[in-house]
């Protein structure tokens, strides 16, 4: 019997509003979809997304995040498919 196992990763990310680094302990399906990540490193904390794994310092704003993870979905061309979800 082939058994396909999930992929789990450590990994680092830096926050998306000012760029500190944090681990971050990271599950993926087989073929790379995110299933599940937290971070594993003090004073920080995930930013919701579905393709890959955003953190934020604990000390930002509300606003400061929201702000910075629409500038993330601008850059990497998400922002559309987002607006298009919230529909």
């Amino acid at each position: 019997m082939n058994t396909v196992e999930n992929k789990i990763a450590d990994e680092i990310h830096g926050c998306i509003v000012c760029a500190k680094l944090f681990n971050v302990l990271s599950v993926y399906t087989p073929d790379g979809k995110l299933l599940d990540c937290t971070v594993t490193s003090p004073g920080g904390h995930i930013v919701p997304d579905e393709h890959q794994p955003l953190v934020a310092c604990d000390i930002h704003t509300e606003e400061e995040v929201k702000s910075a993870h629409k500038r993330w979905l601008s850059k990497t061309g998400k922002a559309f498919d987002a607006e298009q979800e919230d529909e």
